[in-house]
């Protein structure tokens, strides 16, 4: 099933998102974590890529693996350190897994290196073009309520996703957040502009204080006072810890819900425990 078609339905969906285990380790595990993750009968799961397209075998392992679960899937593609040839190779795999679902993003510059001179896609915009090209998949992308780290405006940010809808982006998935009024003043920006596909709402469950710097660094996130007081207080027990950032994640999917965001996307950090104990809190919400 299409991702275009799950948004449509009017119901309250909620996602998953897992990621690939690195080269020649865990393959194994992460087939047992798909498993547990589609018994928790999420809307669909979504299967990061690796940068570089690292992990891109596992990605479309995993990907069949949830469909074979009952769940469709959503598999990354990046395209920043592939070549033309390269993307064409993995289409052709998703195509013969039965993946119609792509999330088409340009991907991470590593550290301390400057944008690939010879790069052939110097956008996501660009990756989607191709891949509507290759064939019948649904194209998603990501957006940032609070505006991407390299972009100069969040107007700008803007025009981007509208390039993105153009080139045959159907949906749009967040990056965290942690205060929802953010999200709330983009999806108004984004209404201005007349950009109305839909937008899943990206949460992440933060269960260890540890996360927090590294979840600051790649997505220049705010982090509410009332966020880092419950950080501040709980970073140091483990247990409290974990209770704390569920209590927060399902509380921030109530008040999204509330106020008719319909899509909400879990970012679960291979943890279908957690995932599960979100869902559990909210089964009637869900419903």
């Amino acid at each position: 099933m299409k991702i275009s078609d799950i948004l449509g339905s009017g119901k309250v969906t909620v996602s998953c998102e897992l990621f690939p285990p690195k080269h020649g380790s865990g393959l194994v595990g992460a087939h047992n974590i798909v498993r547990q993750t589609a018994a928790l009968r999420p809307s669909f799961i979504s299967v990061t890529y690796g940068a570089g397209g690292g992990t891109s075998e596992h990605t479309v392992d995993l990907a069949e693996e949830a469909q074979k679960q009952g769940v469709p899937a959503l598999a990354h593609l990046t395209c920043v350190s592939s070549d033309r040839t390269t993307i064409k190779d993995v289409l052709s795999k998703f195509s013969e897994g039965g993946i119609k679902n792509i999330l088409a993003l340009r991907g991470d510059i590593p550290d301390g290196k400057p944008f690939p001179t010879d790069a052939q896609y110097h956008h996501a915009s660009d990756l989607m073009k191709e891949i509507k090209k290759f064939g019948d998949f649904c194209v998603g992308g990501a957006c940032y309520p609070e505006g991407h780290p390299e972009s100069e405006s969040i107007d700008k940010d803007i025009e981007s996703l509208k390039i993105k809808t153009d080139s045959g982006c159907s949906f749009f998935t967040t990056q965290m957040f942690f205060d929802n009024n953010i999200l709330y003043n983009f999806l108004y920006r984004l209404l201005h502009q007349k950009i109305e596909v839909p937008v899943i709402a990206g949460i992440m469950p933060v269960i260890n204080g540890k996360q927090i710097a590294r979840i600051c660094k790649l997505s220049g996130t705010i982090l509410p006072p009332r966020f880092k007081a419950i950080v501040d207080k709980f970073s140091g027990n483990t247990a409290a810890m974990q209770q704390a950032g569920i209590a927060y994640a399902t509380d921030q999917i109530i008040d999204l819900v509330a106020n008719d965001v319909r899509n909400i996307h879990i970012y679960t950090m291979n943890k279908p425990d957690i995932a599960g104990k979100i869902m559990n809190n909210l089964s009637e919400i869900f419903k």
